[in-house]
């Protein structure tokens, strides 16, 4: 999942449009018009995905939601610059490494993390400390920040089900596996804010990006889509992925900061109570399967769904039927599936033939030594297809001794001479 997962600098540009225009997308803004929305977003420079510090102009953002609107989150992503192929000032790597210098050691200061970079062959020497000293007070990266020591936490709550949705994940006891063997297990688990009801929940063997993708997957389609998910900075949910999934549901990704799990206090909350009134109880020696454990949570959580919330006074299923005309449908359940494919951009080889986890697919002719858009998911790649201009085209996998005996003209069967298959 690594090469699935690693930041695209376009999409991750995508996304940061895409969340200053949500509000407009959702139709859920307080001004009194589109127009004086734009003014007060545009008052101040925002922060980029690359660190700098940029002053936007009210009509770029009116232009952005009219981009939206018509392509999706590809009309959010930049075209080609004139000045393609120079460095930015900070790299996805780089700005991957800072994050991590900083939770590994928290008093580093600008000028030894910029050395640090500069070592590594991460950063030119002609970057100056004050830019990673810019990255790091727009990212809350400080030292009080990372312990903790300045927060002035206040208590609060969205106004309706499904303003914001908390996932996190929790690890869980071993169990015997298929295999009579002892494996560890891992909780993922989404909760409406507002209402404190588990939305989604399932336990994996694996705490991945693909896995929460499938469960935030069921949790849409039985609920609705949020205006925005609030998640923490652990490999299942900062990926590129799941940003552009995000927008193209059009939910906000918000990433609560670095080593805070009390931001996240209701979800924490709910791992706590399932714990207390289910896990504890649970005799572990009799569970046999992961299908069983699953078995086992569903029931808790129904329970918990139904049971008075201390906090609220009410139980999450009420307050979800009293706010519930707040939610907004997927458009289809074509729809719902084309969002959550996942996206990845290859170099189509002189033999008509990319790779997808070391795996060779042949293609249409026409992508030859071209770049591509291939969308798929990662357990169901004999279904993958390349994206082009509203087009689908099928891949399939290479077969080296057939194509051997085969005339390439007359192959493959699906017929590439008469396009895709377009999307409606």
């Amino acid at each position: 999942m690594n090469q699935v997962n690693s930041k695209d600098p376009k999409r991750e540009i995508a996304y940061f449009r895409f969340s200053l225009i949500a509000p407009i997308i959702q139709g859920n803004f307080t001004d009194a018009s589109v127009t004086a929305y734009c003014r007060r977003v545009t008052e101040t420079p925002v922060t980029r995905p690359d660190g700098s510090l940029f002053h936007y102009r009210p009509d770029t953002l009116v232009k952005w939601v009219s981009m939206y609107r018509n392509e999706g989150m590809e009309g959010l992503m930049p075209r080609a610059r004139s000045d393609k192929g120079n460095v930015r000032i900070l790299s996805d790597e780089c700005i991957a490494e800072i994050y991590k210098l900083k939770e590994r050691f928290p008093r580093l200061d600008a000028v030894q993390i910029r050395l640090r970079l500069i070592e590594d062959g991460l950063l030119p020497a002609s970057v100056s400390p004050r830019t990673i000293q810019r990255f790091i007070k727009a990212n809350d990266l400080k030292i009080a920040a990372l312990s903790g020591t300045s927060k002035h936490r206040l208590p609060f709550e969205e106004a309706f089900f499904g303003a914001m949705w908390q996932a996190d994940t929790c690890h869980f006891p071993h169990i015997t596996n298929e295999r009579g063997e002892k494996q560890r297990t891992y909780l993922q688990l989404i909760l409406d804010d507002h209402s404190r009801l588990i939305v989604a929940a399932r336990l994996f063997y694996e705490d991945n990006a693909y896995n929460f993708q499938k469960l935030l997957k069921d949790a849409v389609a039985t609920y609705g889509v949020p205006n925005k998910l609030y998640v923490d900075h652990g490999g299942s949910y900062e990926n590129s992925q799941l940003s552009y999934i995000c927008g193209s549901i059009g939910t906000v990704l918000i990433h609560a900061p670095v080593r805070d799990a009390a931001s996240k206090g209701k979800a924490e909350r709910a791992f706590g109570v399932l714990k207390t009134r289910w896990l504890n109880g649970l005799d572990l020696r009799q569970v046999r399967s992961l299908a069983e454990f699953n078995a086992e949570l569903t029931e808790a959580v129904r329970k918990h769904n139904l049971t008075v919330n201390s906090s609220t006074g009410q139980t999450p299923m009420d307050r979800f039927l009293a706010t519930r005309d707040r939610i907004r449908t997927p458009q289809s359940p074509q729809w719902l599936d084309e969002c959550f494919m996942n996206r990845i951009r290859r170099k189509v080889r002189n033999d008509a033939t990319i790779s997808l986890f070391n795996i060779s697919f042949d293609v249409p002719m026409q992508f030859m030594k071209q770049t591509v858009e291939v969308r798929f998911l990662p357990d169901s790649l004999d279904a993958a297809y390349i994206y082009d201009d509203g087009m689908r085209f099928p891949l399939k996998m290479t077969d080296r001794q057939a194509n051997s005996r085969a005339k390439r003209d007359s192959w493959p069967t699906v017929d590439y001479s008469r396009g895709g298959i377009r999307d409606v």
